[in-house]
């Protein structure tokens, strides 16, 4: 899936933190509260992933030890070792001998709009491996999703929910349904490989364009399981219909990605004609 750049919501430092690896402005962003019922390794385990997520803490952040975090927050070593292993379970921070505790942020995925493409089709040119893991399909007959296909409410459709993984880590979050009148050799599909491959090849079916749009949105309850979230975050929402060269639509897709891993990137050229001397 391709889309334009879009600003997602973040957590600002007033000093750059990656840039100059700020122990006091790191410090000074966590904020734990003892007066609530949230126990407060809790809480500061939220707050660094919500850093992380959004990008403040990159990759290679080297964060505080054990004892210079509790004594600068007035916190015993065994709250602040309880929210490091928490955050080492979840795979965002490793430790590293005398080097000392280092964010591990999710890679961000850069792939360049301006082509009709899929999952992955997409991954495969940056070079990262693409797999899936099916988490619903079944062939349904859905009055709304009837009507953006301009079918009758009786007609059926292949709906598939899939997690999207570049290089094993949970990308997207994709609901895709595919019209089975224009298609029906998909309900023998296996679900490996491209969608848009099974199409050509066995269906006969040739993509020529879509539509897409892109919106911000904050992970629901399904996809915070799916991509490993403690708390909603970040992402990017994309709806695509696509088209066959007779005009029929054959495929709609809702994907949501990450928002702490996906960045989508668009050239842009000057007109010359556009330019006033």
């Amino acid at each position: 899936m391709n889309a334009v750049s879009l600003a997602m919501p973040a957590f600002h430092l007033d000093v750059g933190l990656n840039a100059v690896n700020d122990s006091t402005a790191f410090i000074q962003r966590l904020k734990p509260d003892t007066g609530i019922a949230e126990p407060v390794y809790r809480q500061l385990q939220r707050q660094i992933v919500q850093m992380i997520q959004s990008g403040e803490l990159g990759e290679g952040y080297s964060l505080p030890s054990e004892r210079t975090l509790a004594d600068a927050l007035r916190l015993s070593r065994t709250t602040i070792r309880r929210c490091y292993d928490e955050l080492r379970e979840q795979n965002y921070i490793s430790t590293h001998g005398r080097a000392g505790v280092m964010v591990k942020a999710p890679p961000r995925i850069n792939p360049e709009l301006g082509k009709l493409k899929g999952f992955t089709e997409e991954m495969h040119d940056i070079g990262v491996e693409p797999s899936t893991q099916l988490l619903e399909r079944k062939v349904v007959s859905d009055r709304a999703i009837a009507s953006l296909f301009n079918r009758p409410s009786s007609a059926r459709f292949l709906k598939l929910v899939r997690l999207r993984l570049g290089d094993g880590m949970p990308m997207t979050r994709e609901v895709a349904w595919y019209d089975l009148t224009a298609a029906p050799a998909l309900v023998d599909w296996d679900v490996t490989g491209s969608a848009y491959q099974f199409l050509q090849q066995h269906c006969g079916i040739a993509l020529t364009d879509g539509e897409q749009t892109i919106e911000a949105a904050m992970s629901n309850a399904d996809e915070m399981a799916a991509f490993g979230f403690e708390e909603p975050g970040p992402c990017l929402l994309l709806k695509r219909k696509t088209y066959a060269t007779s005009g029929q639509m054959v495929e709609y897709v809702e994907g949501t990605f990450r928002g702490d891993a996906y960045t989508y990137r668009i050239t842009l050229k000057m007109n010359p004609a556009s330019v006033q001397p």
